[in-house]
């Protein structure tokens, strides 16, 4: 091994590139192009007269009827006046010319016919010299016009494949690599530094991955029972989940080839490259077997056949699914190749490409627990050195409900940057609280001049929904509110504290549009007028109408149907009749409608809860649950928790919520006058 590294070049030594000779052979070709055809003396017609009247010229050619060339006898060369220009011989053997000019075609005729009556009329017996004329072609201009143009056209054409293929170097880089697969390969000389100890928070996940990397390592173990090893391994997850950094982890843990490449890196303009990079990878994933191939975002190119194709089109990424498909139930189980992918978009993939003996296992990616959200956060401290001691894992795990592994890294990274911004020598508790609101509000806008009307109408918008969400059993609670401008146009925003669960029943969904009306309710009630404040709540409540009664069935007049269509499968066509459009839309107004008058119910008969929060928020601008608690007293939902020295710890730790209720009015929004 030491000898195949003694013999590698060092960086940035000499290196012989084979288009060098090509280069050479260009210049020597533009040297002889371009170098004079006829050697000797450059003269005229006066002193080459006077040559011929002295007797000292051979003989005249004339080349191609533009050039003269004199050749002298032996007799002249001996004169002093022409020593130096004596006979020479080019390369091949022949004499050259003593002399030459240019003349134009037709003159030196004249001028030898002058010359000819001259020598009659004196009587000279001096004889002209022969003049013999000859017709030479130019083979190395011409043959270098040629080499010239092609050679533009060769670059040409490199380029356009450069470009097409995916840029300078590479696999692509040129027509005959096209079809070349673009994964890259992670063996031994190129390991990742990342484990399995770097992955946190997704400890079923590890378990099925562990597996994986021991059928690899040991496959003996599991063959000799007769269990066959399994083919495929599919990860499926919401984004940021760490789909990615598991596969990354498995590379570095199973120590067996690894070739990483993504979905898109299949799609080409040219028809069969995608097949083509299929074959081989799967060719150069056996020559290395056992080893791994991770697809990310393989929903690129696996998606399902047959969906919104062009009637008479070729479509190239069925093409390259149809290969994949092929090359998946090629390899036998004994050979140790396991393809592993990661998509967000399960529902979109081919039915063929997830059946057993293809992708065998799925393995679901969620986000994580609080538990797993406080592993997460360990994780993503460490790189921080300069820590506060008031800063908790624990308490950043419950502060933070639903957020994603990426999230949380985010999360992190700002705390470091603000704490930075405001010239402390440690990141404290504080700049984490300031990093979870700008990742789940915005950037805060300290800047944003707000009128005070608009600012009454804001507070009294968003304590609408803390009275809402605090008075209905069923909704998330409104923990902290808020009316400082956050993010590109919002004025104010709430977050909640929503329950980890799966299963939502017809009144959890009431209760909750509900409350997200309560903002829009209260500009009712205290204005008699209502803003555009209320856009996002309004899209949400109307997505979340929309739904019970198209897809959950939670309507009696529509019925138990479901017209989910996350597959296209309809197409641009409603699965109903005009007339069922109509009771849809009559029954999602009706649902919005009943929640809307509930809300202002509510908000009537808690009028003067609502109003003492709004002063306070426009006091304070941030109010958090124990101020909710203070001005409204406890809410009545809530259960005693049970007391131990566990729980009593927990209980006091504050708790932000996980989502955001932006309230985004238009520039435009005409100034309310609030009702005295």
């Amino acid at each position: 091994m030491s000898e195949i590294n003694n013999n590698k070049p060092k960086p940035g030594g000499f290196k012989f590139n084979p288009y060098w000779i090509y280069g050479v052979i260009f210049i020597v070709m533009l040297v002889l192009t371009f170098l004079p055809r006829s050697a000797g003396k450059s003269t005229n017609w006066t002193e080459v007269r006077q040559m011929i009247l002295q007797g000292d010229v051979e003989k005249i050619t004339i080349v191609n009827e533009q050039l003269a060339e004199i050749y002298l006898t032996r007799e002249a060369l001996k004169k002093d006046e022409h020593k130096g220009n004596t006979k020479k011989e080019d390369l091949l053997g022949s004499n050259q010319p003593n002399y030459y000019f240019e003349i134009e075609k037709g003159y030196f005729n004249n001028e030898i016919k002058d010359l000819k009556e001259e020598f009659k009329d004196k009587k000279i017996d001096t004889p002209i010299p022969p003049i013999a004329y000859e017709s030479h072609s130019d083979f190395m201009g011409q043959l270098f016009q040629w080499l010239f143009f092609i050679g533009i056209f060769l670059i040409f054409w490199s380029i356009l494949f450069r470009r097409v293929g995916g840029g300078g170097g590479g696999s692509g880089s040129n027509i005959f690599s096209i079809g070349r697969a673009r994964a890259q390969l992670f063996d031994k000389d190129t390991k990742v530094n990342i484990s399995f100890k770097d992955v946190a928070g997704l400890e079923e996940a590890k378990v099925e991955v562990m597996e994986v990397v021991d059928f690899l390592k040991n496959p003996k173990k599991y063959t000799n029972l007769g269990g066959k090893i399994p083919k495929g391994v599919l990860l499926v997850g919401p984004p940021g989940t760490g789909k990615t950094l598991l596969a990354k982890a498995v590379a570095g843990e199973a120590g067996v080839p690894f070739f990483s490449l993504s979905g898109s890196d299949f799609v080409e303009m040219f028809v069969g490259v995608g097949a083509s990079r299929v074959r081989d990878l799967f060719k150069q994933a056996k020559e290395k077997a056992p080893c791994i191939i991770f697809i990310d975002e393989i929903d690129a190119v696996g998606r399902a056949r047959g969906k919104n194709l062009v009637q008479g089109s070729n479509d190239e990424r069925e093409n390259t699914l149809n290969q994949l498909l092929a090359e998946m139930d090629g390899f036998g189980t004994d050979s140790g190749v396991i393809i592993m992918a990661a998509t967000n978009r399960p529902d979109i993939l081919d039915s063929a490409l997830l059946r057993p003996g293809r992708f065998d296992r799925q393995i679901s990616v969620d986000r994580p627990d609080i538990a797993g959200r406080e592993q997460i956060f360990k994780v993503h401290l460490k790189p921080l050195t300069k820590l506060a001691g008031d800063v908790d894992a624990h308490k950043l795990a419950a502060q933070t409900p639903g957020f994603a592994g990426a999230e949380i890294a985010n999360v992190c990274n700002e705390a470091a940057l603000i704490a930075a911004r405001h010239g402390k020598e440690h990141v404290d508790m504080q700049d984490f609280q300031d990093a979870i609101d700008r990742v789940i509000g915005g950037l805060e806008k300290k800047n944003k001049i707000i009128s005070p009307e608009e600012k009454q109408i804001v507070a009294y918008h968003e304590a609408g929904h803390a009275i809402a969400g605090w008075f209905l059993e069923n909704a998330d609670p409104l923990l902290k509110v808020s009316i400082v401008p956050r993010g590109v146009a919002a004025l104010g925003y709430a977050q909640y504290l929503p329950k980890e669960q799966y299963l939502y029943r017809t009144e959890q969904l009431l209760d909750s549009m509900c409350m997200t009306l309560g903002g829009r309710a209260a500009e009712d009630i205290f204005f008699g007028k209502i803003s555009t404040g209320a856009q996002n709540d309004l899209e949400r409540i109307t997505k979340m109408a929309y739904s019970m009664v198209t897809i959950y069935g939670m309507s009696d007049k529509v019925g138990n149907l479901s017209f989910y269509d996350p597959q296209g499968e309809y197409g641009y066509q409603k699965p109903y009749s005009e007339k069922t459009s109509e009771l849809i839309d009559e029954e999602v107004r009706s649902i919005i409608a009943g929640a809307y008058t509930r809300c202002k119910n509510l908000l009537n008969e808690k009028k003067d809860e609502l109003k003492s929060v709004a002063e306070e928020l426009l006091q304070k601008e941030i109010l958090f649950q124990s101020d909710l608690e203070r001005l409204i007293g406890k809410r009545p939902f809530d259960k005693e928790p049970v007391i131990s020295a566990e729980t009593t710890e927990q209980a006091t730790e504050p708790v932000i919520p996980e989502t955001t209720e932006p309230e985004a009015p238009a520039e435009d929004n005409p100034v309310i006058e609030p009702e005295a």
